[in-house]
């Protein structure tokens, strides 16, 4: 496959170009009735405002297909906060892990996870995130708002019908 290095103007416009880029190698990928999600973290923005952003570009890039954009607040981590009842004791996660307060509203997710961790074993994405991915309670987590826009979108992108 080619390397495409883009060459911008702007900052927008380096946010801007690697979806586009992203959104059409999806695109080929899936075939013709092929469904894309575009799953980030929020990092800090407004996931409402930014989430539509994204979309519209996304569709602008590849208007033929059913395209969902989710936005993480503030990081995919939020979610297991969100549903700690069910990973506490497992892949390393402290068995008394209680969903703390608000867990969007935590700014260090993966510090709260490492927290809850043996020392000096903290909590890596790369190691930990896809095994406490398979063990959380999605019940739970959509106690999110977040994950559970992702749940809704998910279901739409799997019923039958056209790109929307």
């Amino acid at each position: 496959m080619p390397t495409v290095i883009a060459i911008v103007e702007g900052e927008a416009e380096k946010a801007a170009v690697p979806i586009l880029i992203h959104v059409d190698l999806a695109a080929r990928r899936t075939g013709k009735d092929g469904r894309i999600l575009i799953l980030l973290d929020a990092n800090g923005d407004c996931p409402a405002a930014l989430g539509p952003a994204l979309l519209g570009r996304a569709l602008v890039a590849r208007s033929d297909r059913r395209t969902r954009v989710v936005l993480a607040k503030c990081e995919f981590e939020a979610w297991f906060l969100a549903a700690a009842e069910s990973l506490a004791g497992r892949h390393g996660i402290a068995a008394a892990a209680t969903q703390p307060p608000n867990p969007e509203s935590i700014r260090d997710a993966k510090g709260w996870l490492t927290a809850r961790m043996p020392r000096g074993q903290p909590y890596k994405p790369m190691r930990h995130q896809a095994a406490l991915t398979s063990a959380f309670d999605f019940g739970l987590a959509r106690s999110a708002p977040s994950f559970a826009k992702l749940w809704r979108d998910l279901r739409a992108l799997l019923q039958d019908g056209p790109p929307a």
